[in-house]
């Protein structure tokens, strides 16, 4: 597995990581047992680096992860988040970026993962009714009481990224990026390599729709997010299942899967980017890094760029109360 830096550390992490969020939730139900096993997995075949959040599972994400970490966390990175606040319902969720809750978020994941520093700490989500400045200045304070190593963002503008960094150096920006959310290709990256700032991208396969294997939205089950994703309903989901015809040819003259062309279309396009596929299983864990063998021409990323221009992908990407929290 090759290694790419993360931002401005020294450390390098591989070129592909684990998400972990399915995990616990959104996608259907959980499976503990498996779910080790694929962490397992993605350590033997190179993987270093691991994404969770506070929010996943209410905690279940990072606590599970805490108990494959005992004895080995030294050797791998591992990154959380904090801001998402959630209620007993699932779609009751606030954001807070208090430099207090800063704080105490930071301390409640630690305890759950069961190690002495958070590698990459992000604020998950951002309002701006905290001041970028304070946010950002609380988290540099738990820097440098060695509670955290290195800090992110995620799902911010180009200019709060440069606002933040001007408080503390930020080693990663995590939004979403794929072929069917190709909206960072613009200003967004352009920051991100000028201030050396490292790119994660979150859903590399579009939620699982650009492996051509997801099935229609009233076949998921109830626990599934993906049945109220405005990208898989109805005339959406049929016009973008459309799109990924093209993704599902190429893999076929390659002879590999689609989800391994998806995700070398980024690796190949963008060599400082660090996509982090999420699974739950060891199958399609296997699927994923198999994608490193994949090797697109310069004609190739060509022709997958024109077969998904950014305006041609119908439906937002999350439902219309969670937009006004992405590109803040």
């Amino acid at each position: 597995m090759k290694k790419r830096p993360l931002g401005r550390t020294g450390v390098s992490v591989s070129e592909i990581g684990l998400g972990c969020m399915g995990m616990s939730e959104f996608y259907g139900n959980r499976d503990d047992e498996e779910s080790l096993a694929t962490l397992q997995a993605a350590v033997d075949a190179g993987i270093t680096f691991f994404d969770t959040a506070d929010m996943y599972g209410q905690g279940h994400n990072e606590a599970l992860l805490g108990r494959f970490l005992k004895g080995r966390a030294d050797d791998l990175t591992i990154a959380t988040k904090f801001g998402i606040v959630r209620g007993d319902d699932p779609l009751d969720r606030r954001i807070d970026n208090s430099p207090a809750y800063v704080r105490t978020a930071c301390e409640a994941s630690l305890k759950r993962l069961g190690i002495e520093a958070i590698d990459l700490y992000y604020a998950h989500r951002f309002t701006g009714e905290t001041p970028i400045e304070d946010m950002v200045g609380a988290m540099a304070g738990l820097v440098a009481e060695g509670k955290v190593k290195a800090l992110g963002l995620s799902e911010v503008s180009a200019d709060t990224l440069r606002k933040a960094a001007a408080v503390h150096p930020i080693a990663a920006l995590q939004t979403e990026y794929s072929l069917w959310s190709r909206e960072p290709e613009g200003e967004l990256l352009g920051a991100c390599r000028a201030l050396g700032v490292t790119f994660v991208a979150y859903s590399p396969l579009g939620r699982g729709f650009l492996t051509g294997a997801v099935p229609q939205t009233g076949e998921l089950p109830d626990s599934d997010y993906r049945r109220n994703n405005p990208r898989f309903a109805g005339e959406a989901g049929a016009r973008n299942a459309q799109l990924v015809e093209s993704v599902r040819g190429m893999a076929t003259e390659k002879g590999c899967e689609p989800a391994q062309v998806a995700l070398a279309w980024m690796l190949c396009k963008q060599p400082d980017v660090v996509p982090i596929p999420g699974t739950k299983r060891r199958k399609w864990l296997a699927q994923n890094v198999g994608a490193t063998e994949v090797s697109l021409t310069p004609d190739e990323i060509a022709a997958l760029d024109a077969a998904f221009p950014p305006d041609a992908v119908a439906g937002t990407r999350y439902p219309e109360a969670m937009m006004g929290t992405l590109n803040r």
